[in-house]
């Protein structure tokens, strides 16, 4: 059974930083793309930071030169360094995972429950 657990989510003020984390198990990690995603007070949920299994990766207009999406394959664990947060950047944050690479589509196959960010400004 594939499982993501996300975790590193909080509190923060503007211009802070904060580091997520998705632990992935229940398949061979490396043969995946792995994706953050996140929902905020709208219907959509909106792509983020994407790495493919070759470890290329896309990001989001709205965070680019702000936010890195990692990897660290032996310990199956998905990152997201968050700088220069923003009140928008506001959200759940969803991990997500295929062995399709869907660019910053949410039709990823498995999802995370999620870890909530709050930005004051």
């Amino acid at each position: 059974e594939v499982q993501l657990v996300e975790s590193g989510g909080g509190s923060v003020q503007a211009g802070g930083s904060l580091r997520l984390s998705c632990v992935a198990s229940g398949y061979t990690y490396s043969n995946y793309c792995m994706g953050w995603f996140r929902q905020g007070s709208g219907p959509e949920r909106e792509g983020v930071a994407v790495i493919d299994s070759d470890g290329g990766t896309c990001y989001a207009d709205s965070v680019k030169g702000r936010f890195t999406i990692s990897q660290n394959n032996a310990k199956n664990t998905l990152y997201l360094q968050m700088d220069s947060l923003k009140p928008e950047d506001t959200a759940m944050y969803y991990c997500a995972a295929d062995t399709v690479f869907w660019w910053l589509l949410p039709k990823y196959r498995y999802w995370g429950q999620g870890t909530q960010v709050a930005v004051s400004s």
